[in-house]
């Protein structure tokens, strides 16, 4: 690509897309020049509420340690203005396990200072029956989006429906298969419609246990998230969920292209998910 520009060929999406050898083929660029333009690209790219927009993030953990509320949480954030840390737009949720409950969203949004009732209203939320009915669901979302009104599409959970409609081992490949046919759709909005829209996708996930961890390390967590290799490619920023000290609760992220391994502890309020030193 000799004798190329960056103006003539590339904007924020495409650099953001483009690999660090092909930006180096441009005339005037350096590492260090690409790995500033690389830094600079992303920070644009991640909202300040702290998950990445054009990309899955992934939420996994046990029962009660707050990956509903943390949806709930979000539902509400997505819609603050920008200089708050928001989207500014609309949200849809998907729930799989028959969770989500519209006081949370109120209270929540008094947290804030947001209109409850406004609140609830900017929240497309529909209830999926079974695995076909969250693809069916994930569709019609796709046709939804093209208004450019969302900035946040959640599924809590993932793995729920797919878990109910294909036990067992005889079944484990069939699952996997269909299970892939969702991420490649998911992933499909996420990276070709959703970037026009900068949209944050956000699904939680159950975990399992995984004794050949604990057994090979010495103080590993035991616990692995559902769904195996199929959806640990879907998902490009994974973070653990566990129980802390009283109340506490710890977030670590596990993978992250633009993070390192850390960890942040947080509590569970009426207003949901908080600092503990904001309580």
């Amino acid at each position: 690509m000799p004798g190329s520009t960056a103006s003539d060929e590339f904007d924020d999406d495409s650099v953001h897309g483009a690999t660090r050898r092909t930006l180096l083929k441009i005339k005037g660029f350096s590492e260090v020049k690409v790995e500033k333009i690389k830094e600079a690209i992303q920070k644009c790219l991640l909202p300040s509420s702290g998950f990445q927009s054009m990309s899955i993030s992934e939420v996994y953990g046990e029962f009660r340690c707050g990956k509903t509320q943390l949806s709930h949480t979000m539902s509400v954030i997505a819609q603050l203005p920008k200089e708050m840390g928001g989207g500014e737009g609309k949200v849809a949720y998907i729930d799989t396990e028959g969770t989500f409950r519209p006081e949370r969203i109120a209270q929540i949004a008094e947290r804030f200072g947001v209109d409850p009732e406004s609140a609830q209203e900017n929240i497309a939320y529909a209830r999926a029956l079974n695995s076909e009915h969250q693809l069916e669901l994930l569709n019609t979302l796709s046709k939804e989006f093209a208004g450019g009104d969302y900035r946040l599409l959640i599924i809590d959970s993932i793995m729920n429906c797919f878990r109910v409609d294909y036990c067992g081992r005889g079944e484990l490949a069939e699952r996997q298969q269909k299970l892939n046919q969702f991420l490649i759709k998911l992933a499909h909005m996420a990276e070709v419609h959703l970037p026009e829209f900068n949209v944050c996708v956000l699904m939680t996930n159950q975990v399992q246990s995984d004794p050949g961890a604990s057994a090979l390390f010495a103080g590993a967590d035991g616990r692995k998230p559902v769904g195996g290799h199929v959806l640990a490619h879907a998902s490009t920023t994974r973070v653990l969920l566990r129980k802390g000290r009283g109340e506490e609760r710890v977030a670590k992220i596990q993978d992250s292209p633009d993070c390192p391994e850390r960890e942040a502890t947080y509590v569970i309020t009426n207003g949901g998910i908080n600092d503990p030193d904001k309580v």
